[in-house]
């Protein structure tokens, strides 16, 4: 497989591994918010706090995310078998 292959399976996969992590935070933070602070109060509280509950979950699910791939690229040389996504557009070139 080339680098621009590799970098096309690395992104599909880092997406649905981030989707994955995302949806498990998300359901253990409402799973614990509602069997410990929701029966304590209101209804109308408990749809903000579900709110920012969503909000936290993609938060810390982007956390984790980094830390995963911060250690992945310390075990991978990523230049070596990915392609660049984004390529510096050369607007200050030197002229000759």
């Amino acid at each position: 497989m080339n680098k621009k292959l590799n970098t096309f399976f690395f992104v599909l996969v880092a997406t649905a591994v981030n989707l994955v992590i995302t949806i498990v935070v998300f359901l253990v933070m409402l799973m614990l918010f509602m069997r410990l602070i929701a029966p304590h109060i209101s209804e109308n509280a408990a749809t903000w706090a579900s709110m920012l509950i969503f909000i936290l979950a993609i938060a810390l699910a982007f956390i984790i995310y980094q830390l995963i791939i911060k250690v992945f690229a310390a075990k991978v040389d990523m230049q070596k078998y990915f392609d660049p996504i984004f390529t510096p557009k050369n607007r200050f070139k030197k002229k000759e």
